[in-house]
């Protein structure tokens, strides 16, 4: 359907840790290209850090018609107008504490009720696609976010037509049985309940691509001491990282197979070895694994000592001070 956004943008989270005590844990925002797997751009902030408060910062990499896809942490009222406002959609899923009630010509919230009566939806019902397929104008919340200004906030509509639609996964081994979506795409004939749940699907692939990064590249402990250390060495990262891909994407083009079939770290190991005029090898092609479910458990124990919790100099004065006294 050559009239459908270009479906390329997603979000993801990861949290790297410094070495030692006393040293900052970064709290990163990373956006990635969907099709191709590229590290579009990474914003670094303190740990306790909501990732809302930097999403704004990311809209100028947005042109007319991109989706951004993300999970429930970036679906609100003003994240959603501010995507509307610069022609862009979004695909979430839907906040756990909004209420969704696909009844027909249901009650709700009037505009401006700071809070709601119980078990109504801050949305008006305007029409529906199916049991669970409905379209709906949000209501503005009173309370504006903290992550933007009076000015901002002010400047938004009042009102903002979306689309809600739940289904089922039904996939034996995955933790969530039931996801409710909220997206801008409100065409439910050019924009399907079956694609946009495929779809979101695909958010999934973001956690791969933060697992390339910090476990097969070793990004989740970072060794410099400064933030300008950290910046450049988030940067070699990133740079590293998209190296990667574009080899991924040039022996999926020759191999004729999706480039997320191809190894990660196959390519990487390739790439660390190659020599300039050496022609690219056929690189190794996973298996479709589309419903591989993996238990979250460490294989490895950790060893039996406690953690280090005080700078590296007092622990061993304590120790010096022991073994004076003994």
């Amino acid at each position: 359907m050559p009239d459908k956004p270009e479906l390329q943008k997603h979000f993801g989270q990861p949290g790297v840790q410094q070495p030692g005590c006393g040293f900052p844990v970064a709290h990163l925002l990373a956006l990635f290209h969907v099709g191709t797997g590229m590290l579009i751009e990474v914003l670094t902030a303190p740990l306790c850090t909501h990732d809302m408060s930097g999403v704004a910062r990311l809209h100028p990499q947005f042109r007319k018609d991109d989706v951004l896809l993300g999970d429930r942490g970036f679906c609100s009222f003003a994240h959603l107008a501010l995507l509307v406002a610069r022609g862009a959609h979004g695909v979430f899923r839907l906040h756990q504490r909004q209420i969704v009630d696909f009844t027909p010509h249901r009650a709700h919230a009037r505009p401006g009720q700071k809070k709601a009566p119980k078990g109504l939806p801050r949305s008006r019902w305007l029409r529906g696609s199916g049991p669970t397929d409905q379209v709906v104008a949000w209501l503005k919340p009173a309370e504006r976010p903290d992550w933007m200004t009076a000015e901002q906030y002010a400047s938004l509509p009042e009102e903002l037509v979306v689309r809600e639609l739940r289904y089922r996964t039904g996939r034996a081994g995955f933790r969530v049985r039931e996801v409710t979506l909220v997206t801008t795409l409100v065409d439910a004939e050019v924009y399907p309940l079956v694609e946009l749940a495929e779809l979101y699907r695909k958010r999934w692939e973001v956690e791969g691509n933060l697992k390339n990064l910090k476990t097969t590249m070793k990004m989740d402990i970072l060794r410099c001491e400064t933030v300008a250390g950290v910046s450049k060495e988030l940067l070699m990262f990133a740079l590293v990282y998209n190296l990667v891909r574009l080899v991924m994407l040039e022996a999926s083009r020759r191999q004729g197979v999706p480039v997320d079939r191809i190894s990660f770290v196959d390519a990487l190991r390739w790439l660390t070895e190659a020599r300039p005029g050496v022609a690219l090898p056929k690189l190794v092609v996973n298996p479709d694994r589309a419903d591989r479910v993996e238990p979250r458990v460490r294989k490895r124990r950790p060893k039996q000592y406690p953690l280090m919790t005080k700078p590296r100099s007092e622990l061993r004065k304590a120790l010096l001070e022991k073994k004076v006294a003994a």
